[in-house]
């Protein structure tokens, strides 16, 4: 197909070597036999939007689109691979040349021929993210900010700071602004507009490029160079985009920008599995496709080839009252199966034995371990059900990230606890005189013999927790000179912990006050993801909470670190025996069982509390809420606990918003005795 005709309409069905009718049904067909000019194609969960997409390679191959002029994007070398490996099994030989692959791969592939363009060589290399945080601290030096004093983001902090300026179009200081505890003080934002120049001036001088370099000098490059700009506009006749719904304003702009010319631009995705602002997606993106492409045509894959038509009516009722979204039925390939269960339970404790007896009834019925998931708004969600499970000698693996007790920021406010229950706790305490700026391993092991030995002289009285403070005092001449002011800090943050009103308050109260007396800054200054890191430890504070001393709750914690490590294998071989699979939900899209289970929909946990208070926060929850129930072939199963157990006693919590607005007759509520 030449360029002056690349608008022409294609070639009938007939003609062409796949029976493309036989092999897709209606609505995937209409989307692969799209006429030249834009298209948003609307691929509703389990409606198989891969195979559209393959597909429709493979449509434009067989009506003479040589395969080097089609561009195919997505955002995982798993979907790159898996779509580049249908299509040659569709086209064959005739696939070779096609450009398909994740953005920033395709970025570098560009990127090589023309790094001149930018200021770089073509042998550049690219800095993963810990090399990044190296070159980021040695920026700090050269800006004179010290790299372990306060009210300044660390090298960790800063690098994520600096990705969600370039994926959303921003700069690192109107990244800083939003955030408090740096956006008011001028100085600060001035030196971070400082080292944000001197890590890109080092980055080209060393002809080094960060992971989101090879976007940003991807698009600077088209903008700069319009012979360059024109050449790939011209060459890429047809552009496909996997997982629209979740690019961010950088992808959607370096898309468009290369579509400008001949404007065959499909983009596939789904608006209500759009769950991932935090990370820099824009949901407006496909949502104003139509907007930025008035001409574009728009395609519903609604037929799910997934899930029963009774949890296939409970999602599309999810998402018929949300107001900014495109109207999609999903309709059901499957047969019938049980209606979705909302499950009433007293309290976490019942939830969890509840979960544990259901999973031995479906094993009962011949269900494989490996068809069922539990999925969780939040890690700590899962806590007692890992206990319950255990006892219940039900094999679990956990696939929602880092164990939770292995994750810095838990185990930095543990050592505090750990510390003044028990003083003579060596790997706490220095994990505490670590944190302090100025105080390095040996500096930290001269205070600890110190501590020690003044601690061991008071033991002998019986000493109370009061005297933690009293003995870390002790130790202050020994302190360096730069982390003297952090020290007096540090002892009156033990003072307030120790003090017996606090003690008497419990567990839960002591993870607050810890977060309230300096560390929620320490956490925003030194660790990527700050936000997510403190919801954790809200979390952490209201599990704690039904815990009457220090002693019990630090107790649980052992058995639940313990538990865990046992219960998460290392690899997942073919010698691997079946397990339950435990996950977020975030972690869980792509995936699907024959049954899951959305455990803890309580008001301020599922939705969560966070998303209660910004702006289209509750939205977005929304759209989790959907994705983890369109994870379900047959079965679903949507529990939540009446009763929150404080520590004086039993409150009562409402059930999540979302399960207030299902309708009536699509679902079966049970309440357990």
């Amino acid at each position: 197909m030449s360029e002056a005709s690349d608008n022409a309409c294609f070639r009938p069905l007939e003609s062409l070597r796949h029976r493309y009718a036989e092999e897709l049904n209606p609505q995937q067909l209409a989307a692969v036999t799209a006429a030249p000019g834009p298209a948003l194609v609307l691929a509703g969960a389990g409606s198989g939007k891969t195979r559209t997409l393959t597909y429709r390679v493979a449509y434009l191959l067989e009506q003479g689109v040589p395969a080097h002029r089609i561009l195919l994007l997505t955002f995982t070398n798993k979907a790159a691979g898996e779509m580049m490996r249908r299509a040659a099994a569709l086209a064959g030989a005739q696939q070779a040349g096609l450009w398909g692959g994740t953005f920033h791969s395709v970025g570098a592939r560009i990127l090589r021929r023309h790094a001149e363009q930018v200021g770089y060589r073509p042998d550049f290399t690219i800095l993963d993210r810990d090399d990044a945080v190296r070159l980021l601290k040695t920026c700090l030096g050269e800006a004179k900010v010290e790299a372990r004093g306060k009210h300044f983001p660390k090298p960790e902090a800063l690098a994520d700071l600096l990705s969600l300026a370039a994926n959303t179009r921003t700069t690192l200081v109107e990244q800083m602004k939003r955030r408090p505890e740096w956006g008011q003080a001028p100085h600060v934002l001035a030196t971070a507009e400082r080292v944000a120049q001197i890590y890109a001036k080092r980055k080209q001088a060393a002809n080094v490029m960060d992971f989101d370099d090879l976007l940003v000098q991807w698009l600077e490059m088209l903008k700069g160079h319009e012979a360059l700009r024109e050449h790939y506009q011209r060459r890429f006749q047809f552009i496909l985009v996997d997982e629209y719904q979740d690019t961010n304003r950088l992808q959607c702009e370096l898309v468009d920008l290369l579509a400008a010319r001949h404007r065959n631009l499909m983009v596939v995705g789904d608006d209500a599995q759009s769950i991932y602002a935090w990370r820099g997606a824009e949901y407006r993106n496909i949502l104003e496709f139509p907007q930025r492409y008035p001409d574009a045509r728009i395609y519903k894959i609604e037929y799910n080839y997934r899930s029963s038509p009774q949890i296939l009516a409970l999602a599309n009722a999810i998402m018929a009252g949300q107001p900014e979204n495109f109207r999609k039925q999903l309709r059901a390939v499957q047969p019938d199966g049980p209606k979705p269960a909302v499950v009433a339970c007293l309290d976490s404790q019942q939830q969890a034995a509840y979960v544990a007896h259901q999973i031995r009834e479906l094993l009962a019925e011949g269900m494989p371990l490996n068809e069922i998931a539990v999925l969780y708004r939040s890690h700590f969600h899962s806590l007692e059900l890992q206990l319950e499970l255990t006892r219940a000698q039900l094999p679990f693996v956990i696939t929602s990230g880092l164990r939770i007790f292995e994750q810095a920021h838990i185990k930095d406010v543990l050592a505090f606890l750990r510390l003044i229950f028990n003083p003579r706790d060596e790997t706490s305490f220095k994990r505490l005189a670590l944190m302090l700026p100025g105080i390095g391993e040996k500096a930290a092991e001269k205070l600890w013999l110190a501590f020690h030995g003044h601690w061991t002289q008071q033991a002998g009285e019986s000493a109370a927790p009061a005297q933690v403070a009293a003995s870390l005092a002790a130790c202050s001449k020994l302190v360096p000179s730069r982390g003297a002011t952090a020290w007096v800090d540090f002892l009156e943050v033990v003072r307030t912990l120790t003090a017996p009103e606090a003690l008497n308050e419990g567990p839960a109260h002591l993870i607050r006050t810890i977060m309230k007396t300096g560390y929620e800054n320490y956490l925003a200054e030194n660790y990527p993801k700050a936000a997510n890191r403190r919801e954790d430890l809200e979390q952490l504070a209201d599990y704690a909470e039904k815990f009457g001393t220090l002693e019990e709750f630090l107790t649980q914690m052992a058995l639940l670190t313990n538990l865990e490590v046992e219960a998460t294998p290392a690899g997942a071989g073919p010698e691997e025996k079946p397990r339950l699979v435990l996950s977020s939900i975030h972690q869980a899209k792509g995936l699907e069982w024959q049954a899951v289970f959305v455990i803890m929909l309580s008001e301020g946990m599922f939705p969560s509390r966070r998303s209660l208070e910004s702006p289209g926060g509750l939205d977005e929850e929304y759209r989790l809420f959907y994705v983890a129930v369109t994870r379900a072939r047959r079965y679903l199963y949507l529990c939540y606990p009446e009763m929150h157990l404080a520590r004086y006693g039993a409150e009562y919590q409402p059930p999540s918003s979302f399960l207030e607005a299902l309708p009536p007759p699509l679902v079966e509520r049970q309440t357990l005795d």
